[in-house]
Formats: structure tokens, C-alpha cells, sequence
């Protein structure tokens, strides 16, 4: 039987059937330690050409960096260390809260895909090294973070979760539409596990959303990321954002 769909399409439509997204979401976690093991040529491809409907569509300037060894080779590090990190996403784009939400919405979009693929993956804002050569950025562009890629040596594992009615806002009891939403968003990864968002439902199946003041920062990459997790869950057709 000949497919009809390019090569990559198919893979991708053949993985999407096996793993949805939401399924990617409850089975993610963020791996640190990574196999000596290439990834495969096919996938690569499914990932590449997502990269750059991403970047055409929304002004990023996200890059794939395979088989590069020292991003990631310093022992200086001392929260969240790593090894075996030979891949990595470079999210890179204009600055300001507009495109770093878009970095963690459109992040987190590839960090799903690798998982229908079978892959690990793990955000990474400070424990890297930036390595002349391996990426290039236009003028008005910077490296918001990194997004360490690859075959872990274990799945990861789930941190331990807070109530959801820590995390919003409603007049009475929200649908379960809504409580869905915040349940994906809620398994959203977030910069040292903080969490500092919050999702405030209006009338007409409106959700407003913020951020909170943090220290560490990446709120507005933050929110991207568990905004995503809220869409898929809940699908864009039966809500809008404010």
C-alpha cells in the first residue's frame, strides 16, 4: 500500500495515533541523564520540519543541535546535573513577555512531539554553556534557554503536585472542562518546579491568565509552556483566551 503523505507526515501521523499529546503530557518528565544513542534519522526529520513551521509562522528562531557534547560537559553545576546531553534545542528569538511566552507555548509544543517519539527531554535555563558555532541568531535575537534532547537512562520521574484551586480563579465551581485544563497544566514543567501562574475563568468560557512575581524569572516561558498543556487538554474550539 503507497501513503499518499511525505514521508515525514506519515511518521508523524503513524506516532500521533499510538501517543496523543495528552497522552505525552501525564507519561513527560524531565530527564537529566541521557544514553550514548543517536537520534534516529526519521525523527530528526519530523523534528526539523516542525522547527520550521514553528519559526515561520510565529517570528522564533528555534534551532536543533545534534551531537554536541559540550553544552552540557561542565562539572561546575551543582542543581540539576546532567550527562550524556549530546542534543538540544536552542530557543532562541526577539526578546520581551511576547516572545518569551511564545518560546515556552511553541517549547513546549516540540518537547510533546519528542515524547510521541519516544524521546526525553528536559528545559534548561542556566546549566549550559553556549558554544560559538553551534547555532547563529539574527540581530534582534536571544537564547532564552535550552531544551536538553535524547534517550534517557530512566523516564524521570513526577513531582510531587499541589491542590489545582492553588492555581485559580472562579466565581462557584469551575466546569470540568476547566479542572481538566488546569490538571494538564498543572503537570506543565516550570523553572525549579515554581509554578508561578495562575488561570482565572470568566464568563463565556474566557480564561484570563498571569504570572506571579518570582525570583528565579522565566515566569512568562513558564506560562507558554502551561498554557499548551491547557489547550491540549481542554482543545482551543471550546474556550478563548483573554
Amino acid at each position: 500500500m503507497v501513503c499518499s503523505l511525505p514521508k515525514n507526515q506519515y511518521l508523524r501521523a503513524h506516532i500521533i495515533r499510538t501517543m496523543t499529546e495528552l497522552d505525552a503530557i501525564k507519561a513527560r518528565h524531565s530527564v537529566r541523564k541521557y544514553m550514548d544513542k543517536p537520534i534516529e534519522a526519521d525523527k530528526v526529520e519530523v523534528i526539523r520540519a516542525t522547527i520550521e513551521d514553528v519559526n515561520a509562522r510565529n517570528g522564533l528562531n528555534i534551532q536543533l543541535v545534534l551531537d554536541e557534547p559540550k553544552a552540557f560537559a561542565s562539572g561546575m553545576w551543582k542543581y540539576g546535573q546532567f550527562s550524556g546531553v549530546r542534543n538540544y534545542f536552542v530557543m532562541a528569538g526577539p526578546k520581551g513577555k511576547d516572545a518569551e511566552e511564545k518560546i515556552g507555548y511553541y517549547g513546549e509544543k516540540l518537547v510533546l512531539l519528542a515524547q510521541t517519539l519516544g524521546l526525553n527531554t528536559c528545559w534548561v535555563g542556566l546549566t549550559y554553556k553556549k558554544i560559538p558555532g553551534t547555532f547563529t541568531l539574527r540581530d534582534t535575537d536571544t537564547v532564552h534557554c535550552v531544551i536538553a534532547l535524547g534517550y534517557g537512562t530512566i523516564p524521570g520521574v513526577q513531582h510531587p503536585r499541589k491542590p489545582a484551586e492553588n492555581f485559580y480563579e472562579a466565581e462557584g465551581i469551575p466546569p470540568r472542562w476547566f479542572l481538566d485544563g488546569m490538571e494538564a497544566a498543572l503537570l506543565a514543567p516550570t523553572a525549579i518546579n515554581q509554578q508561578k501562574f495562575r488561570f482565572i475563568l470568566r464568563e463565556g468560557n474566557k480564561v484570563e491568565t498571569k504570572t506571579l512575581f518570582s525570583m528565579a524569572g522565566y515566569t512568562n516561558i513558564d506560562l507558554g509552556i502551561a498554557k499548551y498543556h491547557f489547550e491540549v487538554a481542554v482543545g482551543k474550539e471550546n474556550f478563548s483566551w483573554l
